[in-house]
């Protein structure tokens, strides 16, 4: 593949991504507001549609690796797009015709929970194949900084749509970003795939994948800690909309603005995030993000009014900065310390432990805010937030200066020309 056309191929695969993304900001505002306005759903009920926005990591996060090193690439990333168009179209239908229920919205959500799994996976695996290792850490920094622009403006996008369309029709900007992105990855190459006389079990395949993950000394605690700030992710899925309209009584149009202050902080993580690797090296700047993550946790659900609506929107900035300087850390680091062979299934294990553990932390959350309170709620979810750092500080992470120092992170020349062949 030349330098051009791999060029191009990538800044289509980008654009996709970003329109997408625009849509997906939307809907990360429209449709809780949805529930809560339309629907008027209770803190459980919110719980139960953020969790089910993230189950499909648990239930096929393992082998979604394995299916995606089988089925042809393009196809699937395609039909995941339209998968999700199709499910967001329902609600306005329902809403219409006045049959919307939450139990909607919970299976429109797994739907989209189910389809992104497989999307994400595929995507992970794809990026690697088309840029060269030297700048695979910018352009995951790239691509982490413009997901940071769309939740800047898709959160305000999002409530401003709400205030002049309402709730539910605003869902349909994220389905028409999605049928647009399935156009331009339908524009792609597909990629060369691997066609084995007889494929391996299903089972030992993931379980090679699993091993390598979960044995390896430097991955395997990289993805614990990712795994514990995930638990508070999925706490602040579902109560970030509770918190601002119930407790701290934000309107639509501030509670999207607020949101996009967490975007603003996933900017600055992804644009500082080379900076730091350059100037700390990847292993020390990954003991940072800890730091910086528990620092933003703890002042999110702090004060009340005013003071609230400051402290709601500095800490959640901070808390996305150290998310997303380990994302882009570990990311690149699996990426370019895996072998080609084990690619999509390691991104798959990490991912179903990681983005498995949203759920959890979402419906922990839900049943918690219901007996007590979102703020209280809020504050006890930064425990998982404090384990990230520690679990990174007792691994041979402490020692290093970048990742890649540690002797398991090698990977022979032949497997990196494997990597640029798309294998």
């Amino acid at each position: 593949m030349s330098v051009g056309h791999s060029a191009g191929v990538f800044w289509r695969w980008w654009t996709a991504g970003t329109l997408s993304a625009v849509g997906s900001a939307v809907t990360a505002i429209a449709l809780p507001l949805t529930a809560l306005i339309a629907l008027d759903a209770n803190a459980f009920e919110m719980g139960l549609i953020a969790a089910a926005g993230y189950v499909a990591w648990l239930v096929i996060g393992l082998p979604a690796g394995v299916i995606v090193q089988r089925m042809p690439l393009r196809g699937m990333q395609v039909g995941t797009d339209l998968a999700r168009a199709v499910a967001l179209l329902s609600i306005p239908l329902a809403w219409w015709s006045g049959h919307l229920t939450v139990a909607q919205l919970i299976v429109v959500a797994l739907v989209i929970s189910f389809s992104t799994v497989l999307f994400d996976v595929a995507n992970a695996t794809f990026l690697p194949s088309i840029v060269e290792r030297s700048e695979l850490e910018s352009r995951n920094s790239l691509t982490s900084g413009t997901h940071a622009v769309t939740q800047v403006g898709g959160p305000p996008l999002g409530g401003v749509a709400v205030q002049l369309l309402g709730a539910v029709p605003t869902l349909l900007i994220d389905a028409v970003s999605y049928l647009v992105s399935a156009l331009l990855l339908r524009s792609l190459p597909e990629r060369p795939q691997e066609k084995p006389d007889r494929w391996p079990p299903v089972r030992s395949m993931i379980r090679e994948g699993w091993h390598f993950v979960s044995r390896h000394p430097v991955m395997a605690p990289c993805t614990w800690a990712a795994t514990a700030l995930c638990v508070a992710c999925g706490a602040q899925i579902a109560l970030y909309p509770l918190h601002l309209v119930r407790t701290l009584a934000a309107p639509a149009g501030l509670v999207g603005l607020l949101l996009a202050v967490e975007g603003v902080g996933s900017l600055i993580g992804a644009a500082l995030t080379p900076r730091l690797t350059g100037w700390l090296g990847s292993a020390r700047a990954l003991l940072l993000s800890g730091v910086v993550s528990v620092a933003g946790a703890i002042l999110v659900p702090l004060g009340s009014g005013v003071v609230g609506y400051l402290c709601f929107a500095l800490g959640s900035a901070i808390f996305a900065a150290g998310v997303v300087l380990l994302s882009v850390i570990t990311r690149t680091y699996r990426q370019v310390a895996s072998p080609p062979d084990l690619l999509s299934r390691v991104m798959a294990s990490v991912r179903f432990v990681t983005w498995g553990a949203i759920p959890v932390g979402g419906l922990a959350a839900g049943a918690l805010a219901s007996i007590y309170d979102s703020r209280v709620a809020l504050l006890v979810s930064v425990i998982a937030v404090v384990c990230a750092p520690l679990v990174l500080v007792f691994s041979p992470v402490r020692h290093l200066h970048d990742l890649t120092d540690h002797p398991s992170s090698a990977v022979t020349p032949d497997e990196e020309a494997m990597v640029k062949a798309g294998h």
